[in-house]
């Protein structure tokens, strides 16, 4: 039998937006418990998105960007009869939600030459139009599922 489930801890809603999802992407883009420097990226980054695009409402881009960019399946790995098998599985819209979070912010650490807030707000812009580095693994992910559909009945 496996262990207990670990307990979620409950994320507070981030004072700028009063949105969950702001605060959870604060927490992530977060190094060494610096929590105000990582509220000034996002925040940077949104007014950013709002001289970059007119005016349109930083908070809507954002949760645009995460639909676009959030897998919807995924493989997972399934060891049957001494063979690994990559079986494609459907993502939970948390897990999901997290997934496209990381890789935005991951992509954005490892683009150079511009500030943090500028990386993040070009990869919430670039998520928001459906193009760019996480966009890109997502399709990725998506193929990878889709060429493995075969192995669909090992999913339990």
């Amino acid at each position: 039998m496996r262990r207990r489930k670990a307990q979620e801890k409950e994320v507070r809603f981030d004072p700028k937006y009063n949105s969950k999802i702001v605060a959870k992407f604060i927490n992530m883009v977060m190094i060494k418990g610096k929590k105000a420097l990582a509220e000034k990226m996002v925040y940077g980054a949104f007014e950013i998105i709002k001289k970059k695009l007119n005016d349109l409402d930083a908070l809507k881009l954002f949760h645009k960007a995460i639909d676009n960019a959030r897998p919807r399946f995924e493989v997972k790995p399934r060891r049957v009869g001494g063979a690994t098998y990559q079986v494609p599985v459907e993502v939970r819209q948390d897990r999901g939600t997290s997934t496209a979070l990381r890789w935005m912010r991951d992509f954005a650490r490892n683009k150079k030459g511009k500030s943090m807030m500028e990386r993040l707000a070009d990869e919430l812009i670039a998520a928001y139009k459906a193009e760019g580095s996480s966009i890109k693994k997502r399709d990725d992910v998506h193929k990878m599922a889709e060429s493995n559909k075969a192995y669909a009945h090992f999913r339990w």
